[in-house]
């Protein structure tokens, strides 16, 4: 009998051991992992969990240092490590109450790439919509410089702290499956900078931007309803809801040490330009209030040209919001593709030049780069001189083009509304416009429908936005 309580209470003391140290047992979030790029140059936020009070320790590699935090009562974390330029790789080690030991890890620049289904679209493309040059990219794309994470699918009425996923390195089995955006986004900054390149990726095809603001980002737009949590919804939660994207998809990565941010999204709120107008500078200064790092550079692909059919509102007005936003807020920029739509697929096939173009939205604007153009024509003043319109445009200091195609986008109308197509004529000034149906215009539009091909171009070859003078209903 006595040897069965000696056991029993051996038994008792290892448990509580063994449970003690379970319980101490430090853990962090998916974002850090093996094979990780962190933000150069900064104060790149670290975090977990750990035992209430325990201390905990985080040792870098590149410097010798350690960095310390408590955990509080909730056993919450936090501290910040200093980076140096862009190097590696590294190791990064977390002591307290155990130890975890991140490796291959990358200093150099991160972005945060989001939307909707041209963001998710991989560069393996969807069935039967391919990625334009897919095969090739993918064959050719290994670059232990350029490093990959895909946030999965998830919704939830309150932010959430984690995720799953893991950092992975770029092999072409990794980029197949992603983000054909991102990657050619990534890739452009990485053969331009020569610096390490992180790319995270959280997106969702279908969803509006509503989801993707927290509920504090809500407070100016009292037109959106938000979701009841007293009595929540009930069975699966739509992705359509607001905040639950921002709190599953987004929240787990606020504060991770990143430079920008981009975005493909708008189809799904095509029919609501003017609230998206508002909405878009709001999701970007909703992020930059998460992260607590500033006024962070974040730029957007445009939509592309698409028919939508006969119901709904003509995309050419979301498209103008898109542009509108652009200049809304400080360090926000949009790349216009009316030159890569397609008239049957909501989803183009060439992500290179949408990956490519917000690339040089970034090296202008975020790294000072300079000596070509990432902005297209945009409309600075129309005069009209009897039947004549004429253009002149910001954006082009070495003038305009066609390519040598006939300028076949651009309308005219008079005050009774109705617009006519019009010839049209690059200047040394801008463009003239002439209508023989129109003897007094007042108006003038440029690839203002659904579905149209942009012909209109800086001689840098970058696309003018669809635009117009008027600010009439239809």
């Amino acid at each position: 009998m006595r040897k069965l309580l000696i056991l029993l209470a051996t038994c008792l003391i290892l448990l509580s051991v063994t449970t003690s140290l379970l319980k101490a047992q430090v853990t962090m979030s998916s974002i850090f992992s093996d094979n990780m790029v962190l933000q150069q140059q900064t104060n790149a936020t670290f975090w977990g969990k750990a035992s209430p009070g325990s201390q905990v320790s985080v040792r870098t590699s590149w410097n010798g240092k350690s960095y310390t935090a408590k955990a509080g009562p909730d056993g919450k974390w936090k501290t910040s490590v200093s980076t140096p330029s862009a190097g590696g790789p590294y190791t990064v080690t977390v002591n307290g109450g155990g130890t975890i030991t991140f490796k291959n890890v990358m200093i150099g620049e991160v972005w945060i790439c989001s939307g909707q289904s041209n963001m998710e679209m991989a560069v393996k493309g969807y069935m039967n919509q391919p990625v334009l040059g897919s095969n090739e990219v993918i064959a050719t794309s290994s670059n232990d410089n350029i490093r990959l994470i895909t946030v999965p699918h998830a919704t939830s009425l309150t932010p959430v702290d984690n995720f799953n996923g893991n950092w992975k390195l770029c092999e072409p089995e990794n980029v197949a499956d992603f983000s054909a955006t991102a990657y050619f986004f990534g890739s452009m900054l990485n053969r331009i900078l020569k610096v390490p390149v992180g790319l995270i990726c959280t997106s969702w095809g279908g969803t509006r931007i509503e989801p993707w603001i927290s509920e504090a980002g809500f407070k100016n737009f009292d037109w959106v309803k938000l979701p009841d949590k007293v009595s929540p919804p009930q069975g699966d939660l739509s992705p359509q809801t607001p905040t639950v994207l921002f709190n599953a998809m987004i929240n787990p990565l606020a504060g991770y040490g990143i430079r920008g941010g981009i975005w493909y999204q708008g189809e799904s709120n095509r029919n609501e330009p003017k609230e998206y107008e508002k909405l878009m500078p709001g999701l970007v200064e909703n992020w930059r209030s998460a992260w607590g790092i500033g006024e962070f550079y974040f730029y957007y692909v445009q939509i592309a040209p698409f028919d939508y059919g006969s119901t709904g509102l003509n995309s050419a007005f979301l498209r103008e919001a898109q542009l509108n936003a652009s200049t809304s807020i400080p360090n926000l920029g949009m790349a216009c593709i009316m030159d890569t739509g397609e008239k049957d697929c909501i989803h183009p096939s060439n992500k290179k030049v949408a990956g490519e173009r917000l690339a040089c939205q970034a090296l202008l604007k975020t790294y000072g780069k300079k000596g070509y153009a990432c902005d297209g024509p945009a409309l600075k003043e129309m005069k009209v001189e009897g039947q004549l319109v004429k253009l002149t445009f910001n954006n082009a200091p070495n003038g305009l083009t066609s390519f040598g195609k006939p300028l076949s986008c651009f309308e005219v109308a008079g005050t009774n509304k109705r617009f006519y197509p019009a010839v049209a004529f690059v200047t040394n000034t801008g463009i003239t416009l002439l209508s023989p149906s129109v003897n007094e215009p007042v108006a003038a539009r440029y690839a203002f429908k659904d579905f149209i091909i942009g012909d209109l171009f800086n001689t840098e070859g970058v696309p003018a936005s669809s635009f117009r003078t008027d600010d009439w209903e239809q």
